[in-house]
């Protein structure tokens, strides 16, 4: 992202699985997948989530990224990686007002103004609305899922967990790994200069 910016546009928008699936960050599966990740990106730190403490649901962590973007792009991005690896790396509950708000105030927000929205209620429409969106416009079925600002589907360089009745069976070839996936994070960004945006319509690793 540094070496594009102010060129390519990198948005990550809500995608809540659990609106549809009504199944929040599923403990059974996301235990066994916990090694693939880390293994895909060694300089990431991923610990398998400690204690009883599991989220059950995680509607706040979208809304309170979303509450971070009113504070600009940049936060926004700082903040929803800070979310991710309070889940996967440290063992907190982003199902948690008091969870986000902890790392807001890590993050460096504006924290009164940030308590606020969150408290209100604002974000949860518009986390609402992009999830439909993602359905309708981009036919969004599964996150991660990374188009262009057009619609156009862009190839994940990530191994994929083969799953029956909730089981991990095997796992697709591993195409790249740590920076061996740079290159083709940068064909994305070369191919939305000629198409437009690049939009990541991530949802749900925290889904």
């Amino acid at each position: 992202m540094p070496e594009y910016r102010g060129r390519v546009r990198v948005r990550l928008r809500p995608f809540p699985l659990e609106v549809d699936g009504g199944e929040a960050a599923p403990r059974d599966i996301l235990e066994q997948e916990w090694w693939l990740a880390a293994l895909q990106e060694p300089a990431a730190v991923f610990a398998p989530f400690r204690g009883d403490d599991w989220p059950t649901t995680t509607l706040p962590a979208f809304e309170a990224a979303w509450c971070a973007a009113q504070q600009g792009e940049a936060v926004a991005h700082d903040y929803d990686l800070r979310v991710r690896r309070a889940f996967f790396a440290e063992s907190r509950n982003i199902g948690r007002p008091e969870v986000l708000l902890e790392i807001a105030g890590e993050a460096g927000l504006d924290l009164p103004v940030f308590t606020r929205l969150f408290a209100s209620g604002a974000a949860r429409a518009p986390v609402l609305e992009e999830r439909r969106l993602g359905r309708e416009r981009y036919h969004v079925r599964a996150t991660p899922t990374v188009t262009l600002d057009d619609g156009t589907r862009l190839h994940l360089p990530i191994a994929f967990p083969r799953m029956r009745e909730r089981r991990v069976t095997s796992v697709s070839p591993l195409p790249c790994c740590g920076e061996g996936c740079l290159d083709a994070t940068r064909a994305w960004f070369e191919q939305a200069l000629g198409e437009g945006r690049l939009e990541d319509r991530a949802g749900e690793h925290a889904s």
